[in-house]
């Protein structure tokens, strides 16, 4: 009872927290989750300059197109995702690329569609992080299911191919084994994933978890809503397509100007020295290097991109070189780049998990004062400066202990109608129940005993692009 006691003072104070830094939350906190999520996808963007965003958002449709038709959805499918897309620009960023029957995957597309069902949208397209490992933590992560209760290997692989191997690892070749541990007999819901999940063999394991998320949506969650997942390497080739555009914003000011990459990288350095530190770090310098599977950090030296461990030259900072190295896959963007070209340039709203709503506003204070410090493009500033609730807390808003997997048995996608509206009647504080992502994070501690003394606050410097 103590223990319950404590959760609850833990789970208020991280709330109480939360909505001194987003004053508009605090009156979600009682109400139905439907409203907060009609709230969220409640955004229509920018309709009007400046011209930077406005044909940066155009690209961001073209790599939409482009993932749609990748994934074998129809010329109609393609065009509905888009229009929708373009009507209501809102992504969820939060899960990482699991299949969709993973819980913390599934209750968040279950929280974006209680938005976009309440605007009456037909269309959804959700962007998963694959620059992560195969296993996070021991049985757990996207080569891990838990099924019953019972780990279950997803591409059969041994343990010395998947540590440290990346969703982005390849070529080779993976395919859905559903492998019990111990040789445990396989259930009836595995038996029915195995027979949902494609048979084909992938050269990677991000594209065989798009593949089979892509199978798996209509069991689930029914027909009624197109759904698109894209990852980073959709990114990659979007910010190809970026690179190799000479009227491109990106291509100039990243690797044209000689002070606007620097600047982003002094910034990033001075906010790692600051009060808010620990939410953004310098882990790699604009992009990831892949080779022999693994995920490898950069530094920007003397205009190439370098491993600082080895000293190895992974690519010079150029657009043809850049290019041809996001096109094999042996250079992916980082996550403030992923960001600068899906939302900050763009103008689209982004929902993620419980880092999200301080990193991001950190990531928008970073690339704006690098444009101040270099002098450049103030209507890009301006446009900045007043974006409407321009990122938001989204992912694992729901904490539920039921298994989607129960629904599948069930009959999947049947129930979908009663599920959105059971959730959506409950409200936020009750469906977020211990907020265990939050409450149990040593960034999310430090942050509230430093706003408790005063040490940051939301009138910052660093604050002003939230």
């Amino acid at each position: 009872m103590e223990e319950q006691a404590v959760d609850i003072e833990a789970k208020r104070a991280v709330l109480e927290s939360f909505a001194a830094l987003y004053p508009w939350t605090r009156s979600f906190h009682t109400r139905p989750v439907r409203d907060y999520a009609f709230h969220l996808f409640d955004f229509a963007g920018s309709r009007s300059g400046p011209e930077t965003r406005l044909r940066s958002f155009a690209k961001l449709l073209d790599a939409i197109k482009r993932a749609g038709k990748r994934s074998g959805l129809s010329t109609d499918a393609v065009a509905k995702i888009c229009e929708g897309f373009e009507a209501r620009p809102v992504m969820q960023t939060g899960p990482h690329l699991f299949l969709l029957i993973e819980p913390e995957a599934f209750y968040s597309h279950v929280f974006s569609l209680l938005g976009l069902s309440a605007h009456g949208c037909s269309s959804y397209v959700s962007y998963a992080v694959s620059t992560v490992n195969l296993v996070e933590k021991p049985r757990k992560g996207p080569g891990w299911l838990k099924v019953d209760g019972q780990p279950v290997n997803v591409f059969g692989l041994s343990r010395s191919q998947m540590i440290p191997y990346s969703l982005l690892s390849g070529p080779g070749c993976y395919q859905f084994e559903l492998k019990t541990v111990d040789a445990s007999p396989a259930g009836d819901v595995i038996a029915k994933l195995r027979d949902l999940l494609p048979k084909t063999q992938f050269e990677r394991p991000a594209h065989a978890l798009k593949a089979a998320n892509l199978s798996l949506w209509p069991n689930l969650f029914g027909s009624g809503i197109a759904f698109l997942q894209i990852d980073d390497e959709d990114i990659a080739d979007l910010v190809a397509d970026h690179l190799s555009d000479e009227t491109s914003w990106l291509r100039a000011r990243l690797l044209e100007d000689s002070t606007f990459a620097s600047c982003i990288l002094t910034e990033l350095d001075k906010l790692v020295a600051g009060p808010w530190c620990g939410w953004l770090s310098r882990s790699t310098d604009f992009f990831w290097f892949y080779e022999n599977g693994k995920r490898l950090p950069l530094r920007l030296v003397a205009g190439e991109l370098v491993h600082p461990a080895t000293g190895l030259k992974a690519a010079r900072f150029t657009a043809p070189e850049l290019v041809e190295r996001l096109t094999d896959r042996s250079l992916i963007p980082n996550l403030l780049l992923m960001f600068l070209v899906l939302s900050i340039l763009p103008g689209v709203r982004v929902l993620g998990g419980s880092h999200h709503p301080i990193y991001y506003p950190l990531m928008r204070y970073v690339v704006c004062r690098a444009l101040e410090t270099a002098g450049l493009d103030t209507d890009l500033q301006h446009a900045l400066a007043t974006d409407d609730t321009p990122g938001a807390w989204g992912h694992r808003v729901i904490e539920c202990s039921d298994e989607p997997l129960e629904r599948l048995r069930n009959g999947g996608a049947n129930g979908f109608d009663e599920l959105i509206e059971g959730f959506g009647r409950a409200s936020l504080a009750d469906v977020c129940g211990s907020m265990r992502s939050f409450v149990t994070d040593p960034l999310w501690q430090e942050l509230r005993w430093r706003l408790r003394d005063a040490a940051i606050s939301p009138f910052d410097a660093e604050w002003a692009f939230s």
